[in-house]
């Protein structure tokens, strides 16, 4: 009988962040599956816990993921860990998942912080629609023809960024978004020097410019604001309603279709539509 693969979110920086539910899966999995052994022995040896663990990490995802599924299928249980946070987003677990569901795994959540929403949380920006763009590429024409791509996106956007790269990445957004739109730097969340600040992306150039970024990153930015729609006169919703009228259309469907465009009303387009027509 397959055993389960468990996806175990563990603290973005505070160790008080653990839940009890992932220190109890930790405990009584047959063995962990780590991003880095090394970090996740500090957690282990935190919770005073003893387990077998093998590294999963970008360069050894197929030769490892094989030998994991393969002792799952043979009823083991596996935790699957990241460094920090909720493994497969934005992390090679997204794979060990994926496979694990086409080879009929039972697949089983055990959530906890995500640096993304966490930082979305308290970022001041809109959070009833958004969008996570992890880390950008590294390659400079590829992560400008992303943020190209993005420039009309009007959900907010959330980025990962390291400290050597975010100079950079800054006066990238700055080019494609300007200088004036909204973001929210947040630094080392949850951690010791935990810091929190909105401001413009201009602004957040100039800054760091004479201050070295220190720590990681999750960049909170505005969308786009929504294009202005056309604003109608009465008299053109009416010329409109009369141009579809000549071409065959009924007064009552043209009047209905310029009511549709224009944001006055059936009635007001037609009674004004029949007045100019006598």
């Amino acid at each position: 009988m397959s055993g389960t693969l468990y996806i175990v979110a563990t603290p973005i920086g505070n160790l008080g962040d653990l839940t009890p539910r992932a220190a109890q899966t930790f405990e009584q999995a047959d063995f962990i599956a780590a991003e880095d052994t090394r970090v996740t022995l500090k957690l282990l040896n935190h919770l005073g816990i003893k387990k077998p663990m093998i590294s999963y990490y970008e360069h050894n995802l197929k030769e490892k993921g094989e030998q994991i599924l393969a002792r799952i299928e043979q009823g083991e249980s596996c935790a699957l860990c990241s460094d920090a946070g909720m493994p497969a987003i934005s992390d090679p677990g997204e794979l060990i998942v994926t496979d694990a569901l086409a080879r009929g795994i039972k697949v089983v959540p055990i959530p906890a912080a995500s640096a993304a929403v966490t930082a979305l949380a308290v970022s001041g920006q809109p959070t009833g629609r958004f969008v996570f763009e992890g880390f950008l590429a590294v390659n400079r024409r590829s992560r400008l023809e992303r943020l190209e791509e993005m420039k009309t996106e009007q959900r907010t956007m959330i980025f990962y960024e390291a400290p050597h790269k975010l100079r950079t990445t800054l006066d990238d957004l700055c080019e494609a978004f300007g200088s004036e739109r909204s973001i929210t730097l947040c630094r080392e969340l949850t951690k010791l020097h935990e810091t929190i600040t909105k401001t413009t992306l201009g602004e957040a150039v100039l800054w760091h410019q004479e201050n070295a970024p220190r720590g990681e990153y999750v960049l909170v930015v505005a969308g786009a604001n929504p294009p202005k729609k056309e604003e109608w006169t009465l008299e053109q919703a009416v010329q409109l309603a009369q141009s579809l009228a000549d071409g065959g259309q009924k007064l009552s469907a043209a009047a209905k279709e310029a009511a549709a465009a224009s944001g006055f009303s059936k009635s007001e387009i037609y009674k004004q539509a029949l007045m100019q027509d006598q």
